[in-house]
């Protein structure tokens, strides 16, 4: 029983992998599901399609491993934050579609919320601002325009959860209603600090208690499946949001350790330890993945549009046939000929929070080519993440500790050779592509190793993180400031379109 299956269920699709104990991947799987828009800027999902989704693949990565179910010490479970799911107790049925993270329905409630002056009191409590990214706005929804919902919720008949609550009480046969600190501290209605929920703020929204699952240590014994699903009653060991989970698989379990996810769009995190600190410089706290039951935080920044730049100008430009091809086209000009390219597609998120940014490429001449375009195109990914990671900095130093002094990497665009070297050079700092990039499964497996006992502690798991390689800065540091002082004229470009 020294292997382990993680559950990784993303907003496009559903994955499962099978890793040993030294974290090495022995299978995966992967089913995508439908993306539901009833209308602008609504955003939701099928339950139901996500757990048989979620369901087929855990199959079909057992299957694929060559491992019996008996072999499996233990199931994590990572997933897609904030999307809201309600469902009946009694028969497991959702009452409603999930309301994804990218949903912006209930903008106009947030708005009521800070008129109301509620900001602080959110803020101080759970380190977010109050936005429809969160889940509380859409439980409150739900609960608004789902007839009798609300007296339901209170008769204790129905429960809530964002996903791993969700897959967690299908894989139980409704036995487990449960999440983690990471995951809870992304509702807008837990108290990090008591790792509880927050009355004030439930009254704030009127939601009932009694609706809300509990929350333990990311790393716990949740509770076991139902034999029918997997061949065996199997343990559920570990359980984290995505960005968390990604913190914890980079093996950045200390204050100062920071990693940074290039997907459609890049998540930045740094651990804090067990200080609350509060950003001044447009970040968020959060709580990280937590082994026990002493709280833990770590400061976060998204950028809302990083690979998807890519995909937009293969799909939008039909400047090549390949994502992957960007890199060669790019690689074939010495730089970006003073090209920059600002995608604020859907605004600008952390550390500007612009929403009404548009996007612009700018500094073009009559000898910019499509290369000069797609470089560009690949530097914005690295700029937007070093305004990301300089603001962690300054929020550090700030605080009395030390700037970030590496980052450690992952996600499919950290593959490209050329921005991470420019990365590096931007940051003036080592930018570090482990061994094994799956860091968002792979923490989810650790976690659940940890609660099986597989491992000793932290430290024996830090032991297993290995780099790839690393990138070191070429760049003179004068030149750098150069050419992030650029990209800051773009953006304010942008804001003014």
């Amino acid at each position: 029983m020294s292997y382990l299956i993680a559950l990784d269920q993303g907003t496009s699709s559903s994955r499962a992998i099978v890793f040993d104990r030294e974290g090495r991947q022995l299978a995966k799987a992967q089913q995508e599901f439908r993306q539901i828009y009833p209308q602008p800027g609504w955003v939701e999902h099928d339950p139901q399609e996500i757990w048989t989704s979620q369901l087929a693949t855990a199959r079909e990565a057992l299957r694929l491993s060559g491992l019996r179910p008996e072999q499996i010490a233990s199931v994590g479970i990572t997933n897609q934050r904030e999307t809201t799911v309600l469902w009946h107790r009694a028969t497991g049925a959702p009452l409603h579609h999930a309301i994804v993270w990218q949903d912006r329905r209930t903008e106009p409630l947030c708005h009521q919320l800070r008129e109301q002056g509620l900001a602080p009191l959110v803020r101080e409590r759970t380190g977010l601002v109050i936005d429809a990214y969160f889940s509380a706005t859409k439980l409150r929804w739900l609960l608004d325009h789902i007839p009798g919902a609300r007296e339901q919720a209170r008769r204790g008949e129905l429960a809530f959860g964002t996903v791993d609550s969700w897959l967690m009480w299908q894989l139980s046969g409704g036995r487990i209603h449960a999440t983690d600190v990471s995951n809870a501290s992304r509702t807008m209605l837990f108290d990090v600090h008591r790792n509880d929920w927050d009355d004030e703020i439930l009254a704030a929204l009127d939601i009932p208690r009694e609706v809300l699952p509990a929350v333990h240590p990311s790393a716990h014994a949740f509770g076991h499946l139902d034999p029918q699903w997997l061949g065996a009653a199997l343990p559920i060991g570990g359980v984290a949001g995505d960005q968390q989970a990604a913190l914890f698989g980079q093996g950045c379990f200390k204050a100062g350790m920071a990693k940074n996810t290039y997907g459609t769009g890049c998540f930045t995190l740094m651990h804090l330890g067990e200080r609350f600190q509060t950003s001044s410089n447009g970040l968020i706290t959060t709580s990280a993945a937590q082994t026990g039951a002493q709280p833990e935080f770590a400061l976060e920044g998204s950028v809302f549009i990083g690979g998807a730049v890519v995909q937009w100008l293969r799909d939008g430009l039909h400047a090549f046939p390949s994502s992957s091809d960007v890199e060669s086209l790019a690689a074939s000009v010495p730089d970006a000929g003073g090209v920059l390219f600002v995608p604020a597609f859907t605004g600008l998120g952390a550390p500007y929070w612009q929403p009404d940014a548009r996007g612009a490429i700018v500094g073009l001449s009559r000898g910019s080519t499509m290369a000069h375009i797609a470089r560009a195109a690949l530097e914005s990914i690295a700029f937007q993440s070093a305004a990301l990671l300089q603001a962690m900095s300054r929020d550090a130093v700030a605080a009395g500790a030390a700037p970030v002094s590496e980052l450690r990497v992952d996600g499919g665009a950290c593959v490209n050779n050329l921005l991470m070297q420019f990365q590096a050079d931007l940051l003036g700092i080592p930018v570090v592509r482990p061994r094994v990039i799956e860091t968002t499964a792979l923490g989810a497996a650790y976690l659940a190793g940890l609660s099986a006992g597989l491992y000793s502690g932290l430290e024996a798991l830090g032991a297993h993180w290995q780099a790839e390689r690393v990138f070191h800065p070429t760049l003179p540091r004068e030149r750098a400031l150069e050419r992030m002082a650029d990209w800051e004229r773009a953006v304010r470009q942008t804001t003014a379109l």
